[in-house]
């Protein structure tokens, strides 16, 4: 039945196999466990990690990649910048072209604001595209939103922002509703029914694919609605840095042409970024399977203006771990950002 090269392979198996189940594993002291952490795990690696000595999270210890991208100088100077010589004048400039930022310019579009898409790669060159599990709601009769809220905070460590897991665990079946409505091809049953299975964590059946391609049908998805809007998007593009008015908010951004090198300016009254996570930054060199422009852009353009990061210290490989588990349901959140358009 096995090729001959397998044989001796099996005898040694076979002749560990009683020893093997009468070993009973001792379990790990408190101390064995820390140190097995300090030595392999990538968030306790001590000489891994900066002091950032800048910005709203000064003093916390980050990666050091994170931290030298965060503190370096900026590719201008305010000095070269005419910020009179307005290029593109949007409603909403949003920074990102994947599920996020195209959900969001799609729902500003709704509400008839003036929208711009702007990527340094093209519109679907993301994260979402690439992933393949599915997107979790609870909108099943034997499930709710209380039971998905402890189910994600208790797969996260309970490190957790309560009122955004809240709110996105809360929005999830709405946001299954408007993919579905929009033309997701999700997993359905003859009789129209989502077709629902268990994730990573869940307590319950809540994972709405369309097959091992659920990315790639959601990008493909709302991609084609913002383009048939013809929102204008802009390919291979990158925001180099935000616009700040005089009260300190956005309101706008300078752009490069990635292929030219021209910089633009774009001013906005609402500014989103929707540019991804940091997998591409290989923290400690870890390999990742982060789409290749996930490379910290938004993060360095928020701290710069003066926002503060959520979990700056986390690796790249536990930012991974947890943006799996909740990337679809966080297109949810996009959709409430509208608000602020109607507002400005």
């Amino acid at each position: 039945m096995y090729p001959n090269q397998f044989h001796e392979s099996l005898k040694a198996v076979e002749a560990a196999r009683e020893a093997n189940i009468a070993y009973e594993p001792a379990r790990m002291t408190a101390k064995e466990k820390e140190d097995l952490l300090a030595t392999y795990h990538p968030d306790y690696k001590k000489e891994e990690f900066k002091t950032l000595k800048v910005g709203p999270n000064k003093g916390e210890s980050i990666p050091i990649e994170l931290c030298d991208a965060l503190q370096a100088n900026s590719r201008i100077s305010a000095d070269d910048i005419d910020l009179s010589d307005i290029a593109y004048d949007v409603d909403v400039l949003i920074i990102g072209g994947g599920g996020a930022g195209t959900s969001a310019a799609i729902e500003a579009d709704n509400l008839g604001a003036k929208t711009m898409i702007v990527t340094k790669l093209r519109i679907g060159d993301a994260n979402t595209m690439m992933a393949e599990g599915g997107i979790q709601a609870a909108d099943k009769e034997n499930d709710s939103p209380a039971i998905h809220f402890v189910d994600a905070f208790g797969g996260g460590h309970f490190a957790a922002k309560r009122e955004l897991l809240a709110k996105l665990v809360s929005d999830a079946p709405e946001a299954i509703q408007w993919l579905d409505s929009l033309g997701v091809e999700f997993d359905k049953a003859e009789d129209g029914t989502m077709i629902t299975t268990h994730g990573g964590g869940t307590s319950r059946k809540r994972m709405h694919a369309a097959k091992d391609y659920s990315g790639a049908e959601i990008m493909r998805t709302l991609r084609d609605e913002a383009l048939n809007r013809k929102i204008p998007v802009l390919d291979f593009t990158a925001a180099i840095e935000l616009i700040l008015d005089k009260n300190g908010n956005a309101a706008g951004a300078v752009l490069m042409n990635m292929e030219t090198g021209k910089i633009f300016v774009a001013r906005a009254k609402t500014v989103v970024i929707a540019t991804g996570g940091a997998g591409r930054m290989h923290y400690q060199g870890f390999p990742t399977s982060n789409h290749y422009g996930a490379t910290a852009d938004g993060l360095v353009l928020g701290y710069r203006a003066g926002a503060k990061l959520l979990y700056p210290k986390l690796s790249s490989i536990t930012q991974q771990v947890r943006h799996i588990r909740s990337r679809f349901s966080a297109l949810s959140l996009q959709r409430r950002f509208a608000h602020s358009v109607q507002s400005s």
